[in-house]
Parts: C-alpha cells; structure tokens; sequence
C-alpha cells in the first residue's frame, strides 16, 4: 500500500533537534523524501504498523504532529506535479 507521511516537529529547544532527525530517519527506513518533511512510502500493512509505533514512540504528543495519509491504489495515480518533476520510485514494499 502507498502511505504519504508528514510531519511537523517541534524545534524550540536545542535538544528537538535530536527527535527531529530520529523522525526523518525512520521515514527515510520506509519511504522516499520528497518534500523537507514529506515521505512518500511503498509498505506493507505490517511494516506501516511497525514504522507507526515508532513514529508513536519517538513524537513529543504534546507538541508534534504527523500525518499519514493512505491511497487506495497507487500513490503516483493520485498525484499532480506542477514544475520540476524529481526523478525518483516509490519502489515495492519491503518485508521486514
């Protein structure tokens, strides 16, 4: 399945930066950046349920936000890109 993911870290203290980077990094384990803080992932219902634990480990609850977003076909059937079309794939799921 296709699962669009973004988030929002609060970045007031020093130390946010850690958590920001950790939240980038397990979205980059399950997908392909495409934005700053915007993932487009290619998973399996087991590895989304995996990498939402994490990402629900990680977060500040109080102060973060991350939305994930799940198509019912493919990701690249539901989008529109105006201007520079990056040269990337969504690749297939991976089985952790």
């Amino acid at each position: 399945m296709d699962v669009l993911v973004t988030y929002d870290i609060a970045t007031d203290k020093k130390s946010d930066a850690r958590r920001l980077k950790k939240v980038a990094d397990l979205c980059a384990a399950y997908g392909t950046r495409v934005q700053y803080s915007v993932f487009e992932c290619r998973v399996t219902p087991a590895s989304l349920a995996k990498l939402r634990a994490e990402l629900e480990d990680t977060i500040d609850w109080n102060r973060d936000t991350i939305t994930l977003y799940r198509f019912r076909g493919s990701i690249n059937d539901a989008k529109t890109i105006l201007g520079v079309e990056l040269d990337y794939e969504t690749g297939n799921p991976w089985i952790l």
